[in-house]
C-alpha cells in the first residue's frame, strides 16, 4: 500500500472527519489514478485510507478513518447497503430517489439516482472511477434492477483528469422514463436531462409550492427558469388560476407542456415563454404586470469561488426584479444551487435585492435539498442547495 505523508499541521481537517486532502497539504508520496493510499500525519500516525487523484487539487478523497478496514468489495457493499437502506426508511413519496450522495454517504464522487426501474450513476472522482464495474454490479444486485445508465459528464471529471463518459453501463433500452412524485407524473430523459435527468433535490420544494399556492390563494404565478415544469405542475395542482413558465430551452418547455396535459391540469391556465428570464422580467415590469407568487430556480451561477462576485450580482439582479413584480402579500420562492454561495450569503443577497427594489419582506421558510440528499456534518460543502420563501409585507 502506497503512503501519502502530510505536512505538519495539515492533518486537522482529516481528524475532524472532512474527506478531502488538497495537493498543498502533501509533503511526499504519490500513487496511480484512483489507487487506494494510506494517509499519514507528519509524525507517521495513521489518518485515513483514501483514493489518490494525481491531476486534481483534491489529491486524496478519504474512504475510511479505520486503520483495520480494507477498501475491497465488502467495503463498497457495506457503504451501498447503508445508503440504500437509509432511503428506504425515509418513506419518500416518489419512485425518483437519490440513492447515493457522494461524500455524505461515504462514497466520494459517486452520485446514484433511481428513476423508476432505471439507475443513473455519475462517477465524479478517481476512486469510484477505478471501481466502476464493481460498484455498478453491486448497485444492480442490491436494488434488483437490471439497467444502469452512466452520466459521468459533469465538469468535475475534467478536474480529476478523467474524460466525460455517457451511455448504458449495464443493460440497454430507451432512455425516456416516467416517475411518480406526490401523485403527479413526470417524464425525463436520462441521456439528455440536466444532472442525471431531473432535479430530485427540489422534490419537497415542489410539494411546498403546491401547498403555498393553496393556502395563500396565489392566483397569478410566474415560474422562471422553469426547465420541464415541475413547479408549474405543482402551482397548477395547488389551484393557481394562471401560471407563466419561462425558460430559454424550447425542448424543456415542450416537456413542461406535456407534464401539464398528462397530469390532467387545465392547459388554458398555463402559458409558456421561450425567452431569457431577465429580459422577460424587465418586459413584464415595463408592462405593469404583477404576480402573487414568483419562483426563481436558476442554474448554477457560481460553479466555483472564483465566480462568486459575478454570481452574487446576477442573483441580486433577478431577485430585485422579482420583488418589483410581486403584489403586496405575494410570495417569492427563490433558490441557489451554487455551492460557493453560502446560506448566509444568499440571505444577504436576497435582502439587498429587496432593499434595492424598495420593498419590505420577511422570510417564512428556509428550503434545502430533499432528505435523500443528506449533508454529512463534517462535510458542509454538501449543502449546495438553499432556498427562501419570502413574503412581501
Amino acid at each position: 500500500m502506497k503512503t501519502i505523508r502530510l505536512h505538519e499541521g495539515k492533518e486537522r481537517s482529516l481528524l475532524r472527519g472532512h474527506p478531502w486532502v488538497f495537493d498543498t497539504a502533501i509533503a511526499r508520496g504519490r500513487a496511480d489514478l484512483g489507487e487506494t493510499v494510506r494517509v499519514e500525519a507528519a509524525d507517521g500516525r495513521f489518518l485515513a485510507w483514501g483514493a489518490y487523484a494525481p491531476a486534481s487539487r483534491i489529491r486524496v478523497r478519504a474512504w475510511s478513518w479505520d486503520e483495520a478496514e480494507r477498501i475491497d468489495a465488502g467495503f463498497f457493499e457495506r457503504r451501498l447497503c447503508a445508503a440504500i437502506g437509509l432511503r428506504e426508511r425515509m418513506g419518500i413519496d416518489s419512485d425518483g430517489v437519490r440513492l447515493v450522495h457522494g461524500e455524505s454517504d461515504g462514497l466520494p464522487g459517486l452520485i446514484v439516482d433511481r428513476y423508476a426501474d432505471v439507475l443513473v450513476a455519475q462517477f465524479g472522482a478517481s476512486g469510484v472511477e477505478r471501481h466502476k464495474g464493481l460498484l455498478a454490479d453491486t448497485l444492480l444486485r442490491l436494488t434488483g434492477l437490471t439497467r444502469l445508465y452512466e452520466r459521468s459528464d459533469a465538469g468535475v471529471r475534467q478536474r480529476e483528469g478523467l474524460p466525460a463518459v455517457t451511455g448504458w453501463l449495464r443493460g440497454q433500452g430507451g432512455t425516456e422514463v416516467t416517475i411518480r412524485e406526490h401523485g403527479w407524473r413526470l417524464t425525463l430523459d436520462v441521456a439528455s436531462g440536466h444532472k442525471t435527468g431531473y432535479y430530485l433535490d427540489q422534490r419537497d420544494s415542489r410539494r411546498a409550492c403546491a401547498e403555498l399556492v393553496r393556502r395563500f390563494g396565489c392566483a397569478q404565478v410566474l415560474n422562471a427558469y422553469c426547465y420541464t415544469g415541475g413547479f408549474t405542475v405543482a402551482a397548477l395542482a395547488g389551484g393557481a388560476q394562471h401560471v407563466v413558465s419561462v425558460d430559454s430551452s424550447a425542448p424543456a418547455l415542450q416537456r413542461a407542456q406535456q407534464h401539464v396535459q398528462m397530469n390532467g391540469l387545465p392547459a388554458e391556465r398555463a402559458s409558456f415563454v421561450d425567452a431569457d428570464v431577465n429580459a422577460t422580467l424587465r418586459a413584464y415590469l415595463a408592462e405593469g404586470r404583477r404576480f402573487d407568487m414568483i419562483i426563481l430556480d436558476p442554474p448554477k451561477l457560481a460553479p466555483s469561488a472564483a465566480h462568486l462576485q459575478r454570481a452574487a450580482r446576477a442573483y441580486k439582479d433577478v431577485n430585485r426584479l422579482a420583488f418589483k413584480l410581486l403584489n403586496p402579500g405575494g410570495a417569492l420562492l427563490t433558490y441557489s444551487c451554487s455551492g460557493a454561495v453560502s446560506v448566509e450569503l444568499f440571505q444577504k443577497i436576497v435582502a439587498s435585492a429587496a432593499h434595492e427594489a424598495g420593498v419590505r419582506a420577511a422570510i417564512l421558510q428556509r428550503h434545502s435539498a430533499a432528505p435523500d440528499h443528506p449533508v454529512a456534518l463534517a462535510f458542509p460543502e454538501g449543502e449546495y442547495l438553499k432556498g427562501l420563501l419570502v413574503v412581501r409585507t
